[in-house]
């Protein structure tokens, strides 16, 4: 039977701002990817959303991100590979340590927003990420954008290198996401998303924006929690893969999801 997981960004609140709709998506995903306070997130949001996802047999994963609140992550900075591995070591070790005061252990690494899509421009970088990831516990997995250079940098430090595919974002012919900068960046109708993501499940490949078809391995789905329809989203693909006859479930664990943090 085909199998995928189910990823979705969570715990990007912090302070007074509230950000998503994590409880509603919660009961239809696989695997938490939690913000560690640089992107998002705060310690509060942190424990909380930790014990949440461990409340709902999720899968837990840490999402270091670029120091930028105001950004959101998701605007590049001129770090250097040195500077990207002591970022991530640094909000890794700080979610597994609410883990471990929760009585568990993470289970995967997936870095955010333009750290993601810089390490998968630049080796330096994506090595640094998986050396970083290593360093803080060898037996994580780390989320690789499907196709690109952090999946050798994963296998190279002797990493579980999981490739994601993203059902709401468009590609561009060589891979990489088209920038959010663009009008055409996001697929803006949830039916067309949840075809192509049954597609690169099945297929192996999704369609590019000029046209061509890019082929990919599709691990692991991409939710963005910050959606304003992410929840409902989130229940649509769901049912959509399990009608399809595909298990969804989070990497290393059994056929059956929500078998336990």
């Amino acid at each position: 039977m085909p199998r995928v997981d189910l990823n979705c960004d969570l715990g990007e609140s912090f302070g007074a701002w509230r950000l998503g709709a994590d409880d509603e998506v919660l009961p239809h995903i696989t695997s938490a990817n939690i913000a560690c306070g640089f992107h998002a997130g705060d310690p509060g949001v942190m424990a909380r959303t930790v014990a949440a996802a461990i409340a709902r047999g999720v899968a837990l994963g840490a999402h270091p991100g670029l120091p930028d609140l105001a950004g959101f992550g998701r605007r590049a900075m001129d770090v250097s590979a040195a500077e990207a591995h002591d970022l991530v070591v640094y909000q890794v070790g700080a979610l597994a340590a609410f883990a471990a005061a929760a009585g568990t252990r993470l289970q995967h690494v997936k870095p955010h927003g333009a750290l993601y899509n810089m390490a998968a421009a630049r080796p330096e970088l994506a090595d640094a990420i998986a050396r970083a990831v290593r360093a803080v516990d060898a037996g994580l997995a780390l989320y690789v954008l499907a196709g690109s250079g952090m999946v050798a940098a994963a296998e190279a430090a002797g990493l579980r290198g999981v490739s994601e595919v993203f059902a709401d974002r468009n590609y561009n012919a060589d891979g990489t996401l088209v920038s959010r900068r663009r009008p055409d960046a996001l697929v803006d109708d949830a039916d067309e998303a949840v075809r192509r993501a049954v597609g690169m499940v099945r297929e192996g490949r999704v369609r590019a924006v000029d046209g061509t078809d890019v082929v990919l391995r599709a691990d692991t789905i991409c939710i963005h929690g910050d959606g304003p329809h992410a929840a409902e989203f989130a229940r649509r693909l769901r049912s959509a893969l399990e009608v399809e006859g595909i298990s969804v479930v989070a990497p290393g664990r059994g056929d059956a999801a929500g078998s336990g943090a």
